[in-house]
């Protein structure tokens, strides 16, 4: 056993905390303000192969799991630029694509994803099934050599920017994962007005029987359930490293400010008051990266069930830590912490959003209680 990195993913770490630092926050949320892509970070991002450093090594990508992943996002967000695309297109999509997929379909998508030249959304949601995925109603079909997808989903990322969707339908044996271009006809979307500060968007999708040639299906339609929980255990691996990362920075705001900060001729830092709290946040941030490093060990080692216990606590951990690290970092700062100028009001909604997406912290406390403790079903 080894709780310590290798020195490859400390180096990648390091490699990529220097990157980021040339966009920086200040970069991250001009960008948000000015309702603009951070389209140069990706492509540059691309270029040096972070995004792709859990594509395999056939198809351009740098041979690694989603640990190495979810170390590029950590920190990124460590640096002040959380890549939301990056949890769903090379986390969800192209993991789902590389396990499941023909040689066909990776040939033709894991190139883009390797080198970030190609964007995917995921979508799952939907407005009357929210966290029962029994209850979706997005269907596809057999029509000669071509499907047929008929439906809608909510809350859906980055439609605007990416260049296809893998969208979860039911056929009649089951889910299938289908990749949809965003140019397809009978295919539209409609943005949802959300007050995150991000520069991603949301979005609802229609699906107006838009018809689809025979290799949109990923893989065998019979794997379709396998594909599904291939890909929400990386995004929740990816949620929670963006999570401690975001956390990281904040508490790194905060502890600057506290060691500057003198009222009566004493740093603010001194009085355990403050020093307290950020020091339970630091631990509890601690925490939740080793357990979210536990769970990409398990899910790269085909681990699948353990992997999926480990994602789950995983992404409560942080979901919590990033919510008490941004709050906390705005009560060190008193009223500077609601100014523009330190940067930690932006953060506050998103701080929210990661207890609830992409999975709320009560269905993750039913998956322990059912799973770890083998306590009955309340659902």
């Amino acid at each position: 056993m080894s709780f310590v990195e290798s020195e490859e993913r400390i180096a990648l770490r390091k490699a990529v905390s220097e990157f980021g630092a040339e966009y920086g926050h200040d970069y991250f949320t001009a960008k948000a303000r000015a309702g603009e892509k951070t389209t140069e970070l990706w492509e540059e991002a691309g270029k040096l192969g972070y995004l792709g450093v859990a594509v395999p090594e056939e198809y351009g990508g740098g041979g690694g799991g989603i640990g190495d992943l979810a170390a590029v996002c950590e920190e990124l967000a460590a640096a002040g630029c959380p890549l939301l695309l990056m949890v769903v297109s090379p986390a969800i999509c192209a993991t789902v694509i590389a396990r499941f997929g023909t040689e066909e379909q990776k040939s033709k998508w894991l190139p883009g994803f390797a080198d970030g030249t190609l964007k995917m959304a995921f979508a799952i949601t939907e407005p009357d099934a929210g966290s029962n995925s029994h209850k979706l109603r997005t269907s596809v079909r057999r029509d000669g050599d071509e499907w047929v997808l008929k439906g809608g989903k909510t809350y859906i990322s980055g439609i605007d920017e990416v260049d296809a969707v893998l969208v979860v339908a039911i056929l009649e044996t089951g889910p299938v994962l289908v990749v949809v271009p965003t140019n397809a006809e009978g295919f539209t979307w409609q943005e949802i007005d959300m007050d995150l500060f991000m520069p991603e968007k949301q979005f609802t999708l229609f699906f107006d029987d838009v018809r689809l040639p025979s290799d949109a299906v990923v893989g065998s339609p019979d794997q379709g359930l396998l594909q599904v929980f291939a890909g929400l255990n990386p995004e929740r691996i990816m949620g929670a490293s963006m999570g401690t990362g975001s956390a990281r920075l904040a508490i790194g705001k905060a502890v600057k400010y506290a060691k500057e900060r003198a009222v009566w001729d004493t740093p603010i830092g001194a009085h355990q008051g403050l020093a307290h709290p950020l020091a339970k946040i630091h631990v509890e941030v601690e925490l939740a990266r080793l357990m979210t490093q536990k769970a990409a060990a398990l899910y790269d080692s085909g681990r699948d069930k353990e992997a999926g216990e480990a994602a789950n606590m995983a992404k409560y951990a942080a979901g919590e830590a990033i919510a008490a690290a941004v709050d906390q970092a705005i009560q060190i700062h008193g009223g500077n912490g609601l100014s523009r100028e330190y940067g930690l009001a932006s953060m506050l909604a998103s701080s929210r959003l990661s207890r609830i997406a992409p999975v709320s912290r009560e269905m993750v406390l039913n998956f322990v209680a059912q799973n770890s403790l083998k306590l009955p079903r309340s659902y």
